[in-house]
C-alpha cells in the first residue's frame, strides 16, 4: 500500500493545512482527505504543486509499505 507522508512534510516545514491549501490551490477539505490517507488517487498536477510548495520530491510525500496480513 502507498502511505502518504504529507503530515510529516507539513510538520517539518511548519506549514498549516490552510496555508498549504492556499499555495497549492486545493480546498482544505480535499487536502485533509489526502493528508489523512482517505484519497484514492493524486493528480500529477497536484503532486507537482505539493512538491513545489513544500520544496520536496514525490518520494518525500509517499512511501510503499507492505500490507499486514
Amino acid at each position: 500500500m502507498i502511505r502518504i507522508k504529507l503530515d510529516v512534510m507539513m510538520a517539518e516545514r511548519k506549514m498549516s493545512l490552510n496555508r498549504l491549501s492556499e499555495l497549492v490551490d486545493i480546498t482544505p477539505a480535499n487536502l485533509s482527505i489526502l493528508k489523512n490517507e482517505k484519497g484514492k488517487a493524486v493528480r500529477f498536477s497536484t503532486l507537482d504543486a505539493l512538491c513545489q510548495a513544500l520544496d520536496c520530491q514525490p518520494g518525500d510525500l509517499m512511501e510503499y509499505v507492505e500490507e499486514e496480513e
